[in-house]
C-alpha cells in the first residue's frame, strides 16, 4: 500500500526511497543513487599583479587558485577570463593543476592568438578529473611560441578572474 499524498519541499536525501516500474515490477531505488552533477564548492580569485615571460616553455601567472575536492569521483569545472598582450610572437596561455597542463605541455594553449602589441580578452574553461580528495593548486600558465618574444597576462594592472567549481558525481 502506497501511503503519503503530500508533495516534498524539500530534495530528496539520500534515506528517501522511490517506487519504480522495470518492466512491470515495482522496485524501490535509494535517492542516494540518483543525482550527480551537484554543485559542492566554488573557489573564485580576483588578481591584477602584471605577469610576463620570453620563455617558450609555460611559467606560472599570478592568477592561481586552490580547491580540496570534498570525494575522488568529483571533477573540477576551471574558468578563467584575463586581459593578455604579446609583444610578438605566438603567445599561448593554459591551466596547470600541478601535475598536468590542460592543453598538453607544447604546442598551442587554451587562449592564442598572434596580434603583436595589441590588448587581447582571453577566456576559457576547461573540466578536469583530479580524482583526488587532496588540495589541487590550479595556475594559468603562459608562454611564448615565437623565441625572445614576450608574452604578458594583466598588462597595465588588468584584472583576471580564476573561478574553481567542484561538481559532484
Amino acid at each position: 500500500v502506497i501511503t503519503g499524498q503530500t508533495a516534498l519541499a524539500v530534495a530528496p536525501a539520500d534515506t528517501d526511497e522511490f517506487l519504480i516500474s522495470d518492466a512491470g515490477t515495482l522496485k524501490r531505488l535509494d535517492a542516494s543513487l540518483l543525482g550527480g552533477g551537484k554543485l559542492l564548492q566554488a573557489v573564485s580569485v580576483l588578481n591584477n599583479t602584471e605577469s610576463n615571460t620570453t620563455s617558450g616553455s609555460y611559467q606560472t601567472t599570478g592568477l592561481t587558485a586552490n580547491i580540496t575536492p570534498s570525494a575522488t569521483s568529483s571533477k573540477v569545472l576551471a574558468i578563467a577570463s584575463f586581459a593578455a598582450q604579446g609583444d610578438g610572437g605566438a603567445p599561448a596561455y593554459t591551466l596547470y593543476n600541478g601535475s598536468a597542463y590542460a592543453s598538453g605541455s607544447s604546442g598551442r594553449g587554451l587562449c592564442n592568438f598572434e596580434q603583436t602589441g595589441k590588448l587581447t580578452n582571453c577566456g576559457f574553461n576547461f573540466l578536469d578529473s583530479p580524482s583526488s580528495t587532496s588540495q589541487v593548486t590550479y595556475t594559468v600558465v603562459m608562454k611564448n611560441n615565437t623565441a625572445g618574444q614576450n608574452a604578458i597576462i594583466a598588462p597595465g594592472a588588468a584584472y583576471g578572474h580564476l573561478t574553481l567549481l567542484e561538481i559532484g558525481a
